[in-house]
């Protein structure tokens, strides 16, 4: 289909994380983490000492990797970042928010579950249901 976002096939692609240490260590152990030849990682490990800059710079670096599909965000780092979590529009990488062991997953805050549930209140009163 033309248009479509295709998602680089001659490597698989890559799972990206921003989250907590515990977090990024299960996902890490699962076998999501990737060090390329210059060092890099697909992950940021956030604490109490990682400044929103930096979250900004790793969200922003990931979503514009090509070898990038997916990238998982603990919730309460995105709400640091919201705007531009919200803002971000493409289809690949997708953007999940996830819950972590110190934070509730919150639905309100989600801006993909925001993004359906916006879609669904249209369609219904587009084709006049409701």
């Amino acid at each position: 289909m033309a248009g479509r976002a295709q998602i680089p096939t001659n490597n698989s692609a890559l799972i990206a994380m921003i989250a907590d240490e515990d977090t990024v260590t299960g996902f890490l152990l699962a076998g999501v983490g990737n060090v390329d030849l210059r060092r890099k990682t697909n992950y940021l490990i956030v604490d109490s000492k990682t400044t929103v800059k930096s979250i900004e710079d790793a969200f922003k670096e990931f979503t514009s990797k090509e070898d990038i599909a997916i990238v998982l965000i603990s919730q309460y780092v995105a709400n640091m970042i919201r705007f531009l979590v919200d803002s971000y529009n493409k289809p690949v990488p997708a953007i999940l928010e996830i819950p972590s062991k110190d934070h509730p997953y919150d639905p309100a805050h989600d801006s993909v579950l925001s993004r359906v549930r916006y879609l669904f209140s249209a369609e219904s009163v587009a084709s006049g249901r409701r």
